[in-house]
């Protein structure tokens, strides 16, 4: 489940096609975090995505994948998996493994072994016309910031929603 495909390129384009002046909130058929109501109800599809979804940053994450995703189970409930990624932080590329239950704790270890911590404090995935929308609401121990993800896959949703919260906490 958690090793989805082998292999994902992780665009940066992340949006949701919609009308230009639809309320962001529009595309979706249950609510949304609470914090975030307010602004989805009133601001564009395209503000709100620019807004919280962010392509651009010191953060980026380019080759994503789950190494052993064809390994069997060998006992009940989460397996630990090994991740390998390219991620960039503002000109430094690399590739990073970790080991961990899920892609977005793998993630996270890569992300604080290269000095970008992120905690998260609230996580929701939610269907949305034409694909997954993930809003995660992360720290860094001295900020909070909410960010969201798009994709047609959920686990590449919450990838971007974690790069987004990222990028969002280094501003």
């Amino acid at each position: 489940m958690y090793c989805s495909t082998s292999s994902t390129h992780i665009a940066t384009s992340t949006h949701i096609a919609t009308g230009a002046a639809s309320p962001f909130a529009a595309q979706f058929d249950a609510p949304l975090p609470s914090d975030l109501r307010e602004e989805a109800h009133t601001m564009t599809t395209e503000a709100f995505e620019s807004t919280y979804a962010p392509t651009s940053g010191p953060v980026r994450l380019g080759q994503w994948q789950c190494t052993d995703a064809d390994r069997g189970a060998t006992r009940l409930g989460p397996q630990a998996r090994h991740y390998e990624a390219t991620i960039a932080v503002g000109e430094r590329i690399g590739t990073s493994t970790a080991t961990a239950t899920g892609p977005v704790a793998a993630l996270t270890e890569m992300l604080y072994e290269r000095g970008i911590a992120v905690e998260m404090l609230r996580f929701h995935q939610l269907q949305a016309d034409g694909g997954v929308a993930t809003f995660i609401r992360g720290t860094d121990g001295s900020h909070d910031a909410w960010a969201m993800g798009l994709s047609d896959d959920p686990i590449q949703s919450a990838l971007r929603a974690l790069v987004a919260c990222a990028n969002r906490l280094q501003d």
